[in-house]
Parts: C-alpha cells; structure tokens; sequence
C-alpha cells in the first residue's frame, strides 16, 4: 500500500506562486509514475502534470504548460508541483497520485493510489 500526504495549498493573490509538495510513504515509489491531479469547485477531477520515475517523461495538462513544473526527488519519497502565475481558475484540490507503472498518464483511472488533496485558493 502506498499513502500520500499533500502539502502546500494556500491562499495566494492572482498572479502568485506556490510549490506543492506530496510525501509518499509506502511501495517502491522509485519505481513509479507520480501525478498531480485537480477539481475545482463543480468540475470534475483535471490531469495538471505527471512525471516518470527517471524524470525523462513529463507531461502537463496545455493550460499548465510553462506555468507550472513537477519534479521528484525520490531520496525524499517526494513530488512537487511549482506553480507559477496562478490565475482564479487555478483555485481547486490538488491530488498527487501514483501510477505502480514507469510510463506517465494523463488518465485518472491509470492511478491506483491518491492524497487526500490540498486546497489552493487563488483571488481574483
């Protein structure tokens, strides 16, 4: 089994920045693919970015391409999401989640485990 705590989300003015950060413990995380998912508020859950266990493969949802960034550092069982020049519709629950394969997906249903999700709230 595979638990994963998010961190990070917070209030932030349009235009700011925050770096979220997903703690997994369990599994061999190393060996994993580790997304970052979200839901606004009355929206289904979106694929925002998602990176291969030897960073070679990283994907991101076209409205976070060049905003956002996901990295890894698997020392730390830890994925990250920075996120830059946020906008109003950024503001949602942010998930991390782990797919148990080397090979990244945009699909939710490709992921077996997830976070509770941390709220990120952005003014407009």
């Amino acid at each position: 089994q595979v638990q994963l705590v998010e961190s990070g989300g917070e209030f932030v003015q349009a235009g700011g920045s925050l770096r979220l950060s997903c703690v997994a413990s369990g599994g061999t995380i190393s060996a994993y693919t580790l997304g970052w998912f979200r839901q606004a508020p009355g929206k289904e859950r979106e694929f925002v970015a998602a990176i291969s266990r030897n960073n070679l493969a990283i994907f991101y949802a076209d409205s976070m391409k060049g905003r956002f960034t996901i990295s890894r550092d698997n020392s730390k069982r830890t994925v990250y999401l920075q996120m830059n020049g946020l906008k109003f519709e950024d503001m949602g629950v942010y998930y991390c989640a782990v797919r148990r394969s080397p090979y990244p997906s945009r699909s939710e249903s490709d992921y077996e485990y997830w976070g509770q999700g941390t709220q990120v709230t952005v003014s407009s």
